[in-house]
């Protein structure tokens, strides 16, 4: 087996040099991986994002949009053929059609290339003529991440943690049915199909009860989010108890299954996908963990730092053709920034930075660019003041997606000092001591573009630009 895996790696590493060496001779290539965890708006990101660099009218912190060296921007056959197409087409009429929604979310891998004619931006490098550069855009689920510290844990280890984790008070409640159903099993007797699919459900439906309670922190990922995998022994096991574990036994089993999970799922995506990303966007719902009190915060903040953990960061050079790429510049964006007046958008982008401060030093410390900021890729409110016991108060006003009636919202003042949310979180805090923070669904809106016009959006040119307008020189 290790055999194997080094002949494989090599002759992966000899592939991965020959296509880095056609890039450097003839057209670049940007892999931009696009994750985040559930309902932070990887979609919308990725077909806002795609739509604006295709009509730039919106993209002046571009710098390649605003000298206007793009001169064209098309899409192409993604370039990996067993890798679905993201749904472009379909994802932007849902969006922009006369009956504006949001579309649904994607629950696996997907990739779309998007071509750039540049021209060079100085008259040395001009003197070549135009050229293009490719935008290859990786959508996968933010959850896949946490798999990947799975592979450096034994069935044991994985199983002392996540039983641990379940008795602290902030999961008891959700864990209950699960650990009752634990409760009733013998791990050291004979395997008995039945009873492991029972305690298989009872765990998947632990870890939907978290992430309904806005609790991000859970691995395995693909429990919730199965695909083919569905019903496979692969994904039909569970944190056991320690004890013993004869030949044949439930937890022998178990520990057996754990393995090929880690050797059928993890491994091949983190080979196959994420160890060839060398720009990255983390897409974090700092509202709706806000909103949802101290825990869910804190439990972003563990699972965003461990995110990171599965990055290599750092500068790539040729070698990283053969020794795997290094992600070079990592987007930390707090999406959903259009349900707050712009006056408070400072305070969300430094929450932000406070909720990710371990995981972006680790990062800058290994040579990687990190920049934290407040979007949202479709802007679906405006921004209005309202007279408020005798005061003006700011708020945003937009469509609501169950009604579709119009509503104004202020969720309540941030902080300006993030340690306000993040002391109490990490203290164990069972709600906030002052005021809670409301939120509201709002829908899309109903547009009118001018030509030349992408979607209406909250500084997508700006994290465009940190993300690839160093390429588009």
């Amino acid at each position: 087996m290790i055999i194997n895996d080094i002949a494989d790696g090599l002759l992966r590493g000899v592939e991965d040099a020959q296509a880095g060496l056609r890039e450097a001779l003839f057209d670049p290539v940007i892999r931009l991986g696009v994750t985040g965890l559930s309902r932070s708006g990887k979609t919308v990101f990725i077909t806002s994002l795609v739509a604006n660099l295709m009509e730039r009218g919106r993209m002046p912190q571009l710098r390649a949009a605003a000298d206007e060296r793009i001169t064209t921007a098309y899409l192409q056959p993604q370039p990996d053929d067993a890798v679905p197409r993201f749904a472009f087409e379909d994802h932007l009429t849902a969006l922009t059609g006369p009956e504006p929604h949001w579309p649904e979310s994607t629950r696996a891998i997907s990739q779309l290339r998007l071509s750039l004619k540049v021209r060079r931006g100085n008259w040395v490098t001009g003197l070549g003529g135009p050229r293009t550069v490719h935008l290859d855009i990786v959508d996968y689920p933010g959850e896949w991440l946490l798999d990947l510290p799975l592979m450096e844990k034994s069935f044991r280890q994985w199983s002392d943690e996540v039983l641990a984790a379940a008795r602290d008070p902030v999961r008891a409640e959700h864990a209950a049915p699960w650990l009752a159903a634990l409760e009733e099993a013998d791990p050291a007797r004979k395997l008995d199909e039945p009873e492991a699919q029972r305690l298989a459900a009872a765990f998947t439906d632990y870890l939907g009860r978290m992430r309904a309670a806005g609790l991000s922190g859970f691995a395995p990922g693909r429990f919730l989010m199965p695909g083919d995998l569905a019903g496979s022994p692969a994904l039909t096991f569970a944190p056991l108890p320690a004890g013993a574990t004869p030949s044949g036994s439930l937890a022998k089993e178990f520990a057996r299954r754990f393995e090929a999970y880690k050797r059928l799922v993890v491994k091949p995506f983190f080979r196959d996908h994420f160890a060839r990303i060398d720009r990255q966007v983390v897409l974090v719902d700092a509202l709706g963990a806000i909103h949802a009190g101290p825990p869910a915060v804190e439990d972003l903040r563990v699972a965003m730092t461990n995110i990171l953990e599965a990055f290599r960061p750092g500068p790539n050079s040729w070698l990283s053709a053969i020794l795997g790429k290094r992600v070079e510049r990592i987007l930390f964006a707090a999406t959903k920034a259009d349900h707050l007046h712009h006056s408070q958008h400072a305070a969300l982008t430094a929450i932000m930075e406070a909720l990710l401060a371990d995981a972006k030093r680790r990062a800058d410390f290994k040579g990687a660019q990190t920049q934290a900021l407040a979007i949202a890729a479709i802007r679906a409110t405006v921004e209005q003041e309202l007279a408020h016991q005798g005061a003006k108060l700011p708020v945003v006003r937009g469509r609501l997606e169950d009604s579709g009636k119009e509503a104004a919202l202020h969720p309540g003042d941030l902080p300006s000092d993030p340690s306000a949310l993040l002391v109490p979180a990490r203290k164990g805090a069972a709600e906030w001591l002052d005021e809670g923070y409301s939120v509201m669904r709002f829908a899309p809106p109903v547009l009118s573009r001018a030509p030349g016009e992408g979607p209406p959006h909250i500084r997508l040119d700006r994290a465009a630009e940190f993300l690839i307008g160093d390429r588009l020189l």
